[in-house]
């Protein structure tokens, strides 16, 4: 848990309550760690009540259910959803959970057990813990033969990247696409578009270490933009730019590359999380790479524009019939007691994903 801005993690025993009509108590076997937590961290709690318990890609069993609950019983195996859609929010009466904006979540059931104080679970989730507790419609169902250790990274990452290609801007087969950043969420684009059978997928990144897993996980073509115009290489590559532009940094200057590396009538897809005062001046008047002229589209991803009970076990079967890897995204695995080595080596680049095993 974070106990105040600008502090490390810390390892404390919790108590929690009872889970309350519609909610499950879940017993984590695994918690991915995820670059969300660390801007939770760096970001002095990004706007949630102090203390903080971390964590969001967890997978564990169900050990209690609340009154009410019957599409759950104990033992069964689940991922965590960081949202599931309310049903009466606007989007959900027009027929669009993806875009709910109003997540059910449960009450606030967990306390340090020195003091008392509630903790804020970070997403609605808080998977940094042996246990925790949450709404029922959050905690989706897993096949018996899933692994969890693989199953708990469906929650954030993968799902974010694969659901970019699949829901925010779908793919379609014999697309062009261009990757930018390949890290964890990266790296799952790059692998929803492969399913998507794109026929051209060009990584981009700064590190050739993570330009070499992104051939590892399907891309035809990388650009090392620290030695090359990224933008002029991937339209080189391409042809006359490409179809889908995917931007897993959050960095301004990545989102202008995104819109200038596109083909006409592209479209272009932000990711990353952007820092709080981040902003973007788009080229308007260039005739073959500006916004109006190019007829470009921007859209925005937020965690691949997922609706959980559907998507979580697509994911899982693509896994089981071996076209999903998720056994590569796993670069470590460690203690609760390693999260602040784990943080350490995200901000380096060194791994894709350290999962905690509990």
């Amino acid at each position: 848990m974070l106990l105040e801005p600008g502090a490390p993690v810390v390892i404390e025993e919790i108590v929690i309550d009872p889970p309350g009509p519609g909610e499950v108590l879940i017993r984590l076997a695994a918690s991915g760690v995820c670059h969300t937590d660390l801007h939770v961290k760096n970001m002095k709690g990004m706007g949630m009540s102090f203390p903080i318990l971390l964590g969001h890609e967890g997978a564990g069993y169900v050990e209690a259910v609340g009154e009410g609950v019957t599409t759950l019983v104990p033992g069964d195996p689940v991922v965590i959803a960081y949202r599931a859609p309310c049903g009466d929010c606007p989007a959900c009466l027009r027929g669009d959970p993806r875009r709910c904006w109003m997540a059910l979540r449960a009450k606030q059931r967990i306390h340090r057990k020195n003091g008392g104080d509630l903790l804020t679970q970070v997403l609605r989730c808080g998977t940094f813990s042996t246990h925790t507790v949450v709404h029922h419609k959050a905690a989706i169902k897993m096949p018996k033969e899933m692994p969890l250790d693989k199953a708990c990274l469906l929650a954030c990452g993968v799902v974010t990247g694969v659901g970019a290609t699949l829901n925010t801007a779908p793919v379609w087969a014999g697309a062009r696409v261009a990757v930018i950043g390949c890290g964890g969420v990266g790296l799952s684009v790059i692998q929803g578009a492969r399913i998507a059978h794109a026929k051209q997928i060009i990584a981009v990144d700064l590190s050739p270490t993570k330009l070499e897993w992104a051939k590892k996980f399907g891309a035809t073509d990388v650009v090392n933009a620290a030695e090359v115009d990224a933008v002029a290489k991937v339209r080189e590559l391409s042809g006359e730019g490409v179809d889908f532009a995917y931007e897993a940094v959050g960095l301004p200057k990545c989102i202008d590359q995104a819109v200038r590396m596109l083909a006409y009538a592209g479209t272009a897809t932000h990711i990353g999380l952007p820092e709080s005062n981040a902003s973007v001046t788009l080229d308007l008047g260039d005739m073959d790479t500006g916004f109006y002229w190019n007829k470009a589209k921007l859209c925005v991803c937020h965690c691949g524009d997922a609706l959980p009970s559907n998507d979580f076990p697509l994911l899982a079967q693509l896994y089981l019939q071996g076209k999903l890897d998720l056994d590569g995204m796993v670069t470590k695995t460690i203690g609760l007691e390693d999260v602040e080595e784990a943080f350490e080596m995200m901000e380096t680049g060194d791994v894709i994903r350290s999962v905690i095993l509990f």
